[in-house]
């Protein structure tokens, strides 16, 4: 079996939140969706699982932490610094929130961070390939 990571979410409304991720560019996986959970694809190896609250809490009793707070940021690769900028101002305009957190320019790497509308975090990175090969080359 490859390697693949599901990061577990819990949404306050399933259908809006699915609507969300599609925005971004997320597809839905229907054999792992039904009216309690939604399985929205990233790559072949990443997958975002949306749960309601109630199904959420069939999987742990720790509290589901208020919008207003961060317990982790997940970084998304993109192709360019371009894409970048798309997917924030498709989080914007589809209920989340651009840039939660400052924009982030190293020249090589750069970063936007958005946010879900239940405050999950992300952010959208590029980072030039080029820079990749030189940090090797000195190595």
């Amino acid at each position: 079996m490859k390697r693949m990571i599901f990061v577990n979410l819990p949404v306050n409304d399933l259908k809006a939140s699915m609507e969300f991720y599609k925005s971004l560019g997320f597809e839905n996986n229907p054999h792992f969706t039904d009216e309690t959970a939604a399985c929205m694809v990233w790559s072949e190896n990443i997958s975002a699982m949306l749960l309601t609250h109630e199904k959420w809490r069939h999987f742990t009793s720790r509290p589901i932490p208020p919008s207003s707070s961060s317990e982790v940021m997940l970084a998304l690769s993109m192709d360019s610094r371009e894409a970048v900028d798309v997917i924030n101002n498709a989080a914007a305009a589809n209920g989340g929130t651009a840039d939660t957190n400052p924009p982030q320019d190293h020249g090589f790497m750069y970063g936007r961070a958005l946010a879900d509308p239940d405050g999950h975090i992300w952010e959208a990175m590029w980072m030039d390939p080029t820079s990749l090969s030189e940090k090797a080359d000195k190595v």
